[in-house]
């Protein structure tokens, strides 16, 4: 493969070995998208109470650096996945029409 999606192919949100972006070719409705589809929506909704969560944090004061970094870390990670999500989507590397 030269880095393109196979034609039809769906984006997936996870990564394969050493980071590699995985791919699944179907109508979607098959196992592995309705696994795909379960992963998104858990991802999606992390993300919504990690933002919650930040927003409290943020508004207390007394906070430490380190729990600002730990957030900061878990923030990135959700915001990967996000993105991720969002690739799939828009059609880079998905067939969803969404």
């Amino acid at each position: 493969m030269n880095g393109s999606p196979p034609e039809g192919a769906r984006l997936l949100p996870w990564t394969g070995p050493e980071g590699r972006p995985c791919y699944v070719i179907g109508d979607g409705t098959g196992p592995v998208s309705r696994v795909a589809d379960a992963v998104e929506s858990v991802q999606l909704g992390m993300a919504g109470d990690l933002l919650d969560h930040a927003a409290t944090m943020l508004a207390d004061r007394r906070v430490t650096y380190g729990e600002l970094h730990y957030l900061a870390a878990r923030l990135s990670e959700s915001l990967r996945d996000v993105k991720r999500v969002a690739e799939g989507r828009r059609g880079g590397g998905g067939s969803r029409p969404w």
